[in-house]
């Protein structure tokens, strides 16, 4: 397996603003460590006062402004240059964010978000919307977190989660998961949360599950999903929990201090259509912890693997 990570060119969408945006820092901070191609994106409305995006003069001051963003949180103190490139486009949100990727074949989109799970529950959020169509990985970072953009190369990853329900999108998560980890050289947790077991426990008791148990099954499919060359570079934890899964996976991650979730966009429980939506759905909406959402485009289920 090849752990090595090729990240050629990121989006992160903004909203201009002197006030702290922890996705533009992110994005700097990875652009810079993979030597990455940098589009900031602003979005306007196409049917509200903003339309008038097509006369020079406006795209001149929201590009102003863009670059006013950039030069806020571009503070790592490296002195070689930023690439990057502003973005203005027109529509809404969700909809420019996804064509704008697919058209410039970006890698990853890096966007904030608010912590708003009842309004998004019902509303919907921009994250969302994007994570169920982008071409590409997306990684959401909670506006007002500051864990994700510091230490070495400008982005800590020392605790990596990927929970799994040994989906075909799970597969794809945890062979990012294990690129991350040997990039920053990151403790890797591997969660697997049971819906539907006769047991109750909150995590595997090692001592009293027979070997035709659903923990005992789980946690082999978890031992057995690690390539041996990862324990070469990363400490790996396996766990194996029961309940509703977001509810774990939060629960995982708040006890464990985890700085990035690594999930697959579906799996076998998603209803991406509901009330409530998927899994990663509601991690999007309620996770302090950045959250990387995968779902493979057509075509790039396995020659995008290790390009984030």
């Amino acid at each position: 397996m090849n752990g090595n990570i090729n990240l050629d060119q990121i989006l992160c969408p903004v909203v201009p603003s002197n006030s702290s945006d922890e996705g533009l820092r992110c994005a700097i901070a990875l652009a810079r460590a993979h030597g990455a191609k940098l589009y900031v994106m602003n979005c306007v409305d196409e049917m509200g006062p903003a339309c008038l995006v097509g006369q020079e003069e406006t795209r001149e001051a929201l590009k102003k402004s863009i670059e006013r963003s950039v030069d806020l949180h571009n503070v790592n103190g490296d002195v070689r240059p930023l690439n990057w490139e502003p973005i203005i486009a027109a529509g809404q949100p969700a909809d420019a964010i996804t064509r704008e990727a697919a058209e410039r074949q970006v890698d990853l989109i890096v966007m904030s978000s608010r912590h708003r799970p009842f309004a998004a529950a019902l509303l919907g959020s921009t994250a969302e919307m994007v994570s169920r169509t982008a071409p590409c990985p997306l990684l959401m970072v909670r506006l007002g977190s500051d864990r994700p953009a510091n230490g070495t190369h400008g982005i800590a990853l020392k605790r990596v989660l990927v929970a799994t329900d040994f989906s075909s999108d799970s597969e794809l998560a945890l062979r990012y998961g294990f690129s991350l980890a040997q990039k920053y050289q990151s403790h890797l947790h591997l969660l697997h949360v049971l819906t539907d077991s006769p047991t109750r426990g909150e995590e595997i008791d090692w001592t009293t599950p027979g070997p035709d148990s659903p923990y005992y099954e789980a946690a082999r499919r978890l031992h057995e999903s690690i390539p041996a060359e990862v324990h070469l570079w990363s400490e790996v934890t396996h766990a194996v929990r029961e309940g509703k899964p977001y509810r774990e996976i939060l629960a995982y991650a708040a006890e464990h201090q985890i700085d990035l979730i690594c999930i697959g966009a579906h799996g076998r429980g998603s209803q991406a259509g509901g009330l409530f939506g998927s899994n990663a759905d509601r991690l999007l909406r309620e996770s302090p912890s950045p959250v990387l959402v995968l779902r493979p485009a057509k075509g790039m289920a396995t020659d995008r693997t290790n390009r984030i």
